[in-house]
C-alpha cells in the first residue's frame, strides 16, 4: 500500500487557464506551442548569423547552402502547421482513434488537448521536405534547423502537460509523487510530465548545443537531426516505464505503444549520425545569410 502522507499535493494555485474571456480561453498548454516554435525559430536564426559555427574544422567535401532569416520565417509558419495537424492526426491514429470514431465532432475540438508528439513529429518533417524541395536547399541542412530547438517547445509543452495535471505517471511511493486532482484514485504518481520537460527538454537541448558550438555538428548535415532523434527516442522509451500508459490497449504491461514509437527514432537517429559523420563535413557556400549578417561582415572588412 502507498503512503498518501509521502505524496505532494497539486498546487491548487496553479490553473491550465491562463486568461478567458467569454468564450476564448488561453492554455499554457497552446501557448507552449506558440512560444515554443518562436523561440526555436529565434534560436536558429541566431545559428544562422555565427558563421563560426558553419565553417569545419578539417577538410570539407564540398559546399552547401544554407538558409537564410527569411526562409526559416517560412519555415517556421510551416513547422507550425505540421505540428498542430500532424500531432492531431497522429493523436487520433495512433491513441484514440475509437474515441473520435464514436466522437467525429470532437477532432476540431484542438484547445482541449489531443496531441500526439509521434505524429507531430511526422508533420515536422512533411515540412521539411517541403522547404527543402522549394528553396533547393538540402533537406539535411533543414532537418538540423528542426532539431536544434525542438526541445524547447517540446519542454514548454511538458510542463503545460503537468499544469493540466495530465499524462501524469504510475503510482509511486517516492516522496516527491503528487496526487493528482485529474486522477480518480488519487494516488501518489511520478510527475511523470517534469522528467520529460527536463529530459527531452532541457538535456536535449544541451547537447545538441553543445554538439553545435564544441563539435562543429552543423558542418555536418544531418548530425543534430539524427541526434535529436536518438535522444528523444532513448528519453521517451526510459520515461514510459513510468508514465501512466493511455487508457487504450498496450503491447504489454511493461511494452507500451509510445515504447513502440520510439525505439524506430532510435534506430534511425543512430543510423543517421553514423552515415553523416562518415560522409565528413561540408563548408558553406558563399551566400548572403541576412541583412543583418551582411552589413556586419562589410562593416569588419571596411
Amino acid at each position: 500500500m502507498i503512503e498518501l502522507i509521502n505524496a505532494i499535493p497539486f498546487p491548487n494555485w496553479l490553473d491550465p487557464i491562463i486568461l478567458e474571456i467569454g468564450p476564448i480561453k488561453l492554455g499554457w498548454y497552446g501557448l507552449g506551442y506558440v512560444v515554443g516554435v518562436g523561440l526555436a525559430f529565434y534560436y536558429a536564426s541566431r545559428l544562422v548569423r555565427k558563421p563560426v559555427y558553419w565553417q569545419p574544422s578539417r577538410l570539407a567535401r564540398g559546399e552547401l547552402n544554407r538558409p537564410d532569416k527569411r526562409m526559416l520565417e517560412d519555415f517556421a509558419f510551416y513547422c507550425m502547421v505540421g505540428i498542430m495537424v500532424g500531432g492531431r492526426i497522429g493523436s487520433i491514429l495512433l491513441y484514440n482513434t475509437q474515441y473520435y470514431i464514436e466522437n467525429p465532432l470532437d477532432v476540431f475540438k484542438v484547445w482541449e488537448g489531443g496531441m500526439a508528439f509521434h505524429g507531430g513529429f511526422l508533420g515536422v518533417c512533411a515540412a521539411t521536405f517541403y522547404v527543402a524541395k522549394r528553396y533547393k536547399i538540402s533537406l539535411w541542412r533543414w532537418a538540423d534547423m528542426a532539431a536544434v530547438g525542438a526541445s524547447i517547445g517540446i519542454g514548454l509543452v511538458r510542463i503545460a502537460n503537468f499544469i493540466n495535471q495530465e499524462l501524469y505517471g504510475r503510482a509511486t511511493d517516492v516522496s516527491w509523487a503528487f496526487i493528482f486532482n485529474t486522477d480518480p484514485l488519487s494516488t501518489p504518481r511520478h510527475p511523470s510530465q517534469l522528467y520529460e520537460a527536463f529530459l527531452e527538454g532541457l538535456m536535449i537541448f544541451l547537447i545538441i548545443r553543445i554538439l553545435v558550438t564544441r563539435f562543429k555538428a552543423l558542418t555536418y548535415p544531418g548530425l543534430c537531426a539524427g541526434a535529436f532523434m536518438l535522444l528523444y527516442g532513448i528519453f521517451r522509451f526510459s520515461i514510459e516505464f513510468v508514465r501512466e500508459p493511455d487508457p487504450i490497449p498496450q503491447i504489454s504491461e511493461y511494452f507500451t505503444r509510445g515504447m513502440a514509437y520510439s525505439l524506430p527514432m532510435i534506430i534511425i537517429g543512430a543510423l543517421i549520425i553514423t552515415w553523416t559523420y562518415r560522409r565528413g563535413p561540408v563548408a558553406p557556400t558563399q551566400q548572403t545569410i541576412d541583412a543583418n549578417t551582411e552589413a556586419t561582415s562589410e562593416a569588419s572588412t571596411a
